[in-house]
């Protein structure tokens, strides 16, 4: 009996201490991965999805307007899950200046699908993506594959690790507009691709069917393990445009695979393309009929609308309000940069970039004629544009980025 008591209580006594440590393990269970949503209705508060998502065509919302910065842990994230795909359809983030950050460990966006030829197009407006890829990884902050297309104005790529800050592979076609390349880190990948931005022919037929065109854009900063360069044109088509600023990078800017591929450069170095990232707004120009036209400062991001409109008493509208994306900077003679416009004793002039395929108006606070020099073309065309005249303002619309300039009747 003794025997068997002392066995009861030590029975006893081990359901007691067990007890304790089984609800501890209830209480703080270990994370598990989310789970993939396919084309959720509801968002996040940054206004994305809370996790990884896929989007196709099927999607009841095609455009995010982001109110906040969106972070993406590296749980939450398995590897090689991208936080989000767009596998077919049309689709729109307007970042509206907030910031895309991570994953840490794997792709940010991707556009298109790895297996099969799409038609998906992204539109990727006024926000950083930073802190994403793997460091010991071939991962990209942004891919772009198989014949799917990314359009991006006012984006910058900052703080990224991995193969390169984005690349387009496999037919993609990349087309980039007033961008920054900052502190983008190539740790992993062959030694020929590039550290901010990549074009990839893949094994395709036709590699020239990859494309990376850049119009304006700033490479600060950015390094590589060894061997590096800063773009890559890998038997692909490379098209840089407009102010192409190369600075504290590491290595080569461009490296060019013998054959085939094709790079098409059109750079400007002038002062105007040199001072593209100032720390401070540029003044109201002012009015002196002798002055020699000199560069003025161009900021980083646009001032907002409202300080523009103080400092020249000019007034912008846009059909889904000011801050959907759009910007607005003031140009002196050096950023108009074509000397019959300044010779005509031009009297203001305004550049506008963003998401301008909105409509966008502007109204000169003077009278005049006004004409439109189109971003899209390099050398920019004059186009003449027809203009209203509202309490002694001149006003016009236009729905493509490029520089409004009034002159004299």
């Amino acid at each position: 009996l003794p025997t068997r008591k002392a066995l009861l209580c030590c029975l006893f006594l081990i359901i007691l201490l067990a007890a304790p440590i089984a609800s501890q393990a209830q209480a703080t269970p270990v994370p598990t991965l989310a789970p993939r949503q396919t084309n959720p209705t509801s968002m996040a508060a940054c206004g994305l999805p809370a996790t990884y998502a896929g989007f196709t065509d099927a999607s009841t919302i095609t455009t995010f307007n982001m109110t906040a910065d969106c972070y993406f842990n590296t749980w939450a994230v398995q590897t090689n899950w991208p936080f989000l795909r767009f596998e077919s359809g049309t689709f729109t983030i307007n970042g509206n200046g907030h910031s895309i950050i991570g994953p840490s460990n794997g792709f940010a966006i991707i556009v298109g699908l790895p297996g099969a030829d799409t038609t998906a197009v992204l539109n990727l407006n006024n926000v950083t993506i930073r802190n994403a890829g793997r460091a010991n990884a071939s991962s990209q902050a942004v891919l772009v594959q198989r014949g799917a297309r990314l359009n991006g104005r006012n984006i910058i790529f900052r703080d990224n690790v991995g193969t390169s800050a984005i690349t387009a592979y496999w037919r993609g076609k990349v087309y980039l507009e007033d961008v920054q390349f900052i502190s983008n880190r190539k740790t992993f990948g062959s030694l020929n691709t590039g550290t901010a931005a990549d074009a990839l022919s893949g094994t395709e037929t036709n590699a020239a069917n990859t494309v990376m065109s850049i119009t304006n854009a700033v490479f600060d900063g950015n390094t590589a393990v060894s061997s590096p360069f800063v773009l890559s044109n890998a038997g692909s088509t490379l098209i840089l445009n407009g102010c192409i600023v190369d600075r504290n990078n590491q290595g080569t800017f461009i490296f060019t695979a013998t054959s085939p591929s094709s790079v098409t450069t059109d750079n400007r170095s002038d002062a105007a393309c040199l001072a593209l990232t100032p720390t401070t707004p540029p003044k109201k120009k002012e009015k002196v009929p002798t002055a020699v036209p000199t560069s003025t400062p161009r900021p980083q991001i646009a001032a907002t609308h409202v300080a523009l409109q103080a400092a020249t008493g000019a007034t912008f509208g846009a059909t889904f309000g000011l801050d959907s994306g759009v910007h607005f900077r003031q140009l002196d003679g050096a950023g108009i940069g074509i000397q019959s416009i300044i010779d005509a004793g031009y009297l203001e002039a305004f550049d506008v970039w963003g998401y301008v395929e909105q409509g966008v108006e502007v109204c000169f606070p003077q009278v005049g004629r006004v004409v439109f020099l189109d971003a899209n073309t390099s050398p920019r065309a004059i186009v003449p544009l027809a203009s209203t005249v509202v309490n002694g303002q001149t006003c016009v619309s236009i729905n493509s980025p490029g520089s409004l300039v009034l002159l004299p009747n």
